[in-house]
């Protein structure tokens, strides 16, 4: 049968074309075939290829064999999170978009149908920090006995090193750097739970759906505690924050406001925060393509912590 008639999104070829002979650039060459399998197989029929689109994965709009509308997912190799599958079986909806079949061989997901151009970022900021914290809270199960997913100090150590030589070729973050470190090493030492946590949860992951208003999608899962996960909601629209009056002050003012909304403890919040701030904005600084101005204000934010 003739390779599916899609042309993978500018973005997808932006993020994984800077290497045209590793994995990620072969992935990137057989996807038209890749696509195509997963139709075939799945009985599906093709609408459209998703655009922007992400810098790890394609995903397209598709047709079940009885007409019910489904996205299909695929990830680049080395790129994407480990074990989002698992992670959407286990939440079975609830929460999450519904993960309808997977492929272990190529890592393809089909999932329900949301609304991708509609994020908890359209709604007023007030409003969609409510939503958010109703929809992260579904997500923080016990994990099954048995489970794939990595622990929280287990990732973050992964990335301690790589951040720490990263640091050092930058002045911009200074002590900021040093203390990010040290709430790494003794964060995970004494988390008050571990639960299943989303990952990257933020107001752009959450879309609205018909089966319930708003469903998570594209989760990094890790386990850990709940902090974590709402460490990237106090950073959401950081940018608004920063271009207003008493930016400080309010940057800790949503601190406050959604560790008691969640019960989840303020000191431990703003710990965690003030890391994946400083995490973030070195690497936006360091990596080659990196947003430099966004990086600096991502450490100014964690210096308002």
């Amino acid at each position: 049968m003739a390779t599916a008639p899609i042309e993978p999104p500018q973005r997808l070829v932006s993020a994984l074309g800077g290497d045209p002979d590793g994995p990620a650039g072969a992935w990137l060459d057989a996807l038209p075939g890749l696509v195509q399998q997963r139709l075939d197989a799945w009985e599906l029929t093709l609408e459209r290829v998703h655009a922007p689109g992400g810098r790890s994965s394609l995903l397209a709009y598709v047709r079940q064999a009885d007409g019910t509308p489904a996205a299909l997912k695929l990830r680049a190799p080395g790129r994407a999170p480990a074990h989002e599958g698992a992670a959407l079986e286990q939440w079975d909806g609830w929460g999450a978009v519904r993960l309808l079949r997977a492929d272990a061989d190529s890592g393809a997901l089909l999932l329900e149908r949301l609304r991708g151009a509609v994020t908890l970022r359209s709604l007023p900021e007030a409003k969609a920090l409510l939503e958010a914290a109703g929809t992260v809270r579904r997500l923080w199960v016990t994990p099954a006995e048995g489970h794939p997913f990595a622990s929280l100090a287990g990732r973050t150590e992964e990335a301690v090193e790589e951040l720490r030589s990263l640091g050092a070729t930058t002045q911009a973050a200074g002590p900021l750097l040093d203390e990010c470190l040290e709430l790494r090493r003794a964060l995970p030492a004494d988390a008050p739970e571990e639960v299943l946590l989303h990952g990257a949860f933020r107001q752009g992951k959450v879309l609205a759906g018909e089966r319930a208003p708003w469903l998570a999608v594209g989760p990094s899962p890790v386990v850990g505690e709940q902090a974590y996960d709402l460490a990237w909601l106090v950073l959401d629209r950081f940018e608004d924050l920063a271009a207003g009056s008493g930016a400080a002050s309010a940057a800790r003012r949503r601190v406050a406001k959604l560790a008691d909304s969640l019960d989840v403890d303020r000191d431990r919040l703003r710990s965690w925060t003030l890391y994946r701030a400083v995490d973030a904005g070195v690497r936006e600084l360091t990596t080659p393509g990196g947003d430099g101005q966004r990086g600096e204000l991502l450490l100014e934010f964690a210096t308002w912590l």
